[in-house]
């Protein structure tokens, strides 16, 4: 009986510990969910608020959606927000048709929450009547606040659905449909407007693409280094415990000898690469040392899972 019972409590216990985990995880679904979708509006609102101080005053259609609002608007005399929406919903439904249920809550309501932004940010005096600086500096908060949306996993629809679209049933790369999209758009401007106008508008889609990047996988670039030694036990050596940094060793074969090698791999940061091709030298002057970018490590030492 006394086991029975031990048992039983030990049993209690244990669901008691499971039914607290499930709540803490639910917690925090919830909360990933609510900065999701913050990130969706507050990205939203700025792509909205670049497109009425930069770009609409300034005829740049640097592509998307939005560029064909921009010549809708000289054109027809249309609102830019209600050409948006009236290419932003058919796009959801026609993607959602043609693709499957899989693009989810979050692009419809960019697809709606976008154009109504621009509605209600459309009295928004200019901050300048310079392209160049129009095109930059939308092209910046452009990219900003796509990042942001895309970081909250979401989206605003848009040209990129009609991409997806264009991929599937034509097979031609997903890249290069977005950019033959945009393309036709700034083409169409230089038409519109002028071909001066049209190369600031690739000049601002240039921006906006490199932005996105930097907000998604931020500025805090690494190193990669991959070092091919005779030395490499002593190399390790002096990079675990001088340099304090963990490595890899892998298995290579030579391509010319094809004699069996050790390559060293280790991440380490900007700070950090002279010290390592000093230690490196110092340890052995002819090793072989190969450095390359990554955006992005997650991980012991650097950035943690799950953080922005």
């Amino acid at each position: 009986m006394m086991k029975e019972a031990a048992l039983g409590k030990r049993r209690g216990k244990a669901a008691a510990r499971r039914g607290t985990t499930a709540r803490g995880s639910g917690r925090k679904a919830g909360s990933n969910a609510a900065i999701e979708y913050g990130l969706l509006l507050l990205g939203s609102l700025l792509v909205a608020i670049s497109f009425n101080i930069f770009l609409n005053p300034n005829e740049v259609a640097s592509g998307g959606v939005s560029g064909i609002s921009i010549i809708v608007r000289q054109l027809l005399g249309i609102e830019p927000a209600v050409t948006q929406w009236a290419l932003n919903i058919p796009l959801f439904i026609a993607g959602t048709w043609l693709l499957g249920k899989h693009f989810g809550i979050k692009t419809l309501i960019g697809s709606i929450v976008l154009p109504l932004f621009v509605w209600f940010t459309r009295g928004l005096p200019p901050l300048t009547d310079n392209l160049l600086l129009a095109s930059i500096y939308g092209g910046m908060l452009i990219g900003l606040g796509l990042g942001l949306v895309f970081r909250g996993r979401g989206s605003t629809g848009g040209l990129d659905l009609a991409a997806q679209i264009v991929h599937k049933y034509t097979g031609i790369s997903l890249g290069l449909c977005v950019a033959m999209l945009d393309g036709m758009v700034i083409l169409t401007a230089a038409f519109v407007f002028s071909p001066e106008k049209a190369l600031f508008a690739l000049i601002g889609l240039f921006v906006t693409s490199k932005t996105i990047n930097i907000v998604q996988l931020g500025m805090a670039y690494s190193k990669v280094a991959f070092i091919i030694s005779d030395r490499a036990e002593a190399i390790r050596e002096v990079i675990l415990y001088e340099l304090d940094r963990g490595l890899t060793s892998l298995r290579a074969t030579g391509g010319f000898t094809g004699e069996d090698r050790t390559v060293l791999m280790v991440v380490v940061g900007q700070t950090e690469v002279s010290r390592l091709k000093d230690l490196v030298r110092r340890t052995d002057p002819g090793a072989f040392v190969i450095l390359s970018d990554t955006n992005e490590v997650l991980g012991e030492g650097f950035k943690r899972y799950g953080t922005a």
